[in-house]
């Protein structure tokens, strides 16, 4: 019998949605046990930290003890589970093409995490400058993308192509303003067959969890 795995998630996490797509991806879904964690804020998660001292998630605990964090090392690990194609490819260029993706979605998410909480704080406290580069680098990303987009949905699906997908998701979840689609024609009929996949209609973002 497969061993049970345990995953701190949440909904609202695009990081925890990586995973999760990337679990139903390889068929791995029912195989996660998720655990309902809230790891943001300013207080930190006492429990969470005793197993992942950065107190983040996801983090994914095995059956015999062994704590995994974060997103791309759990989706590398859950990757030698399963027979299917790989979703980090072997091969080069095969290999760096998808890494590069992944790196270029981790990053549009690096950016609007913190561009969100700059929100959360009182008006006459948030910073104008880095708000303005935040959304910058986010418009930039969206506009290389654009570029790509033909490579993108001309290449196997990746763990580039989920987290691109994802960030851009989260765009829609938080970020509505910036219309990311427009002036994106070839971008934004890529990410319509993003949003098709099972896998991803399965693990939408929520905020009522």
């Amino acid at each position: 019998m497969s061993e049970q795995m345990t995953l701190h998630w949440s909904p609202r996490s695009p990081y925890v949605r990586k995973v999760m797509i990337a679990a139903h991806e390889m068929g791995l879904q029912d195989r996660l046990t998720i655990v309902r964690t809230v790891a943001g804020g300013t207080t930190p998660h006492a429990e969470l930290m005793k197993i992942n001292p950065v107190g983040k998630i996801p983090t994914l605990e095995l059956a015999d003890g062994t704590v995994i964090y974060d997103s791309p090392v759990i989706i590398e690990y859950l990757d030698t589970l399963h027979h299917g194609p790989k979703l980090i490819p072997l091969l080069w260029p095969d290999r760096l093409h998808a890494l590069r993706r992944h790196a270029l979605g981790q990053g549009m998410l690096d950016n609007a995490l913190p561009l969100l909480s700059e929100g959360f704080r009182p008006a006459e406290r948030q910073s104008e400058p880095h708000k303005n580069l935040w959304r910058a680098k986010l418009r930039n990303c969206v506009a290389a993308l654009e570029q790509e987009a033909d490579d993108l949905a001309a290449a196997p699906f990746s763990i580039g192509h989920i987290a691109i997908g994802v960030a851009l998701a989260y765009l829609d979840f938080r970020f509505d303003v910036l219309q990311w689609r427009t002036g994106h024609p070839k971008l934004t009929a890529w990410h319509a067959t993003f949003n098709a996949r099972a896998s991803v209609a399965a693990n939408m973002p929520v905020d009522d969890l």
